[in-house]
């Protein structure tokens, strides 16, 4: 059973801090062979949030909720990432409808954006994000910008 828990960056412990940090680099450096600069100054930013979620006390899943703003006009979700050997089981089905949840709780009504891997397009579809750019390369992964509606 995964907990989710939700958190801005002062409400951090280190060891969480650090565990985040660890999940996305393995994830998105290591795993994807793809050195880009990962700490992007928006993790400190005032009212952005992280999305943790534990299996019985190793972070397997995280991603980083931003305010209107910061990465796109809407709101949005980033750094979506889960633990290699947790895949398979759902998990990134639960993170993504935490992430959706914890969106509509902190920012309600809003429209939420996200830079989605192309690959992974049909799986935003189903929590009703919808392309809104062509692809596009970044750091050399090609990526669509999708967006879901409020209440959609």
């Amino acid at each position: 059973m995964t907990k989710f828990y939700s958190k801005t960056f002062n409400e951090l412990t280190t060891a969480e801090l650090y565990a985040i940090l660890k999940l996305r680099v393995d994830v998105f450096v290591v795993e994807q062979n793809c050195p880009y600069p990962e700490l992007d100054d928006k993790d400190t930013k005032q009212d952005v949030y992280h999305l943790l979620g534990y299996e019985q006390d190793q972070l397997v899943a995280c991603a980083r909720l931003l305010p209107a703003g910061i990465s796109y006009p809407s709101v949005s979700i980033g750094r979506v990432a889960t633990h290699e050997k947790a895949r398979g089981n759902g998990l990134g089905h639960q993170l993504l409808e935490q992430a959706i949840l914890q969106c509509q709780r902190l920012w309600p009504n809003s429209a939420i954006e996200i830079g989605a891997q192309e690959h992974l397009s049909a799986f935003y579809g189903r929590y009703g994000f919808v392309a809104t750019s062509e692809m596009y390369l970044e750091d050399g992964i090609p990526h669509i910008d999708m967006k879901r509606e409020s209440g959609g």
